[in-house]
């Protein structure tokens, strides 16, 4: 049976207060392993090119809302916001070409009632089942996360292996342990991944979309100098016509974004 390898990455914080982000956005992309030493070899090239282009290493982690708030050491670049612009856009051009899937998804905490709602484990465990349900049985998965939250999510992820009872805004059936899920969630710094980074820029954009471009609110002063809404369905356009946002029966959205809870919970 063939293995895929799935690679996980977050935007904002998983806290039940709203104080640091009223949104979770937990991304996963996936791949054949078949097909890894091909994506990482077409990734490593865009990354050769974006050195010779902007003098940025090769090794050098690519922390997507770090780069969009001009953070060190992106900001010893004194590249300018045409510049940056470029770079984000040639960015997703190189993910688009790879053969991966994506799934987000997103918590709005504005719609949480219960002080005690599990954020992170209930979107771990929404993104999870929709792989497992692409899965269908015909192949098995690893998972391959970055560093910080990595016991709630082995915890979470044993759990759904031996029993899958979930509140009624889960979209999908209650009664169906997961099954092709090989070993714990392993963990790995995503300075050494450029998959993890992939990530975390899917997660950024989709974070950016619901917040800025579905819900209208503000963004933050040095991302709002950076990036329009303009630019950021730009870069959405640029996944969905790739094929790689995974969609589902019922998403409320063309790229597949599914949002929790459902209603008030």
């Amino acid at each position: 049976m063939e293995t895929y390898i799935a690679y996980f990455d977050e935007t904002g914080d998983d806290g039940i207060t709203t104080k640091s982000s009223s949104e979770f956005v937990l991304s996963s992309i996936y791949m054949p392993s078949e097909k890894w030493q091909e994506n990482f070899d077409k990734f490593k090239s865009f990354r050769k090119d974006l050195r010779k282009w902007t003098g940025l290493n090769v090794l050098e982690e690519i922390h997507t809302m770090h780069f969009l708030r001009d953070k060190d050491p992106y900001r010893n670049f004194g590249w300018t916001r045409e510049q940056k612009q470029e770079i984000l856009f040639y960015y997703a051009q190189a993910i688009s070409y790879l053969n991966i899937k994506a799934i987000n998804i997103i918590i709005d905490k504005e719609r949480i009632t219960n002080e005690h709602y599990p954020i992170l484990e209930r979107a771990l465990t929404y993104n999870i089942k929709r792989i497992e349900n692409d899965s269908n049985g015909d192949w098995k998965y690893i998972i391959i996360s970055d560093k910080g939250r990595i016991h709630t999510m082995q915890m979470t992820a044993r759990k759904i292996r031996s029993i899958n009872f979930f509140p009624s805004d889960l979209d999908i059936s209650f009664d169906k342990p997961i099954h092709n899920l090989i070993e714990d969630i392993l963990e790995k710094d995503s300075k050494e991944s450029y998959f993890i980074q992939i990530s975390d820029f899917i997660s950024c954009f989709v974070y950016l979309f619901y917040r800025h471009v579905l819900k209208k609110e503000s963004l933050p002063k040095r991302i709002n100098n950076m990036v329009d809404e303009a630019f950021i369905i730009k870069i959405l356009e640029i996944f969905k016509e790739s094929g790689i946002l995974k969609t589902s029966v019922g998403d409320d959205n063309e790229y597949g974004l599914a949002i929790y809870p459902r209603c008030l919970e």
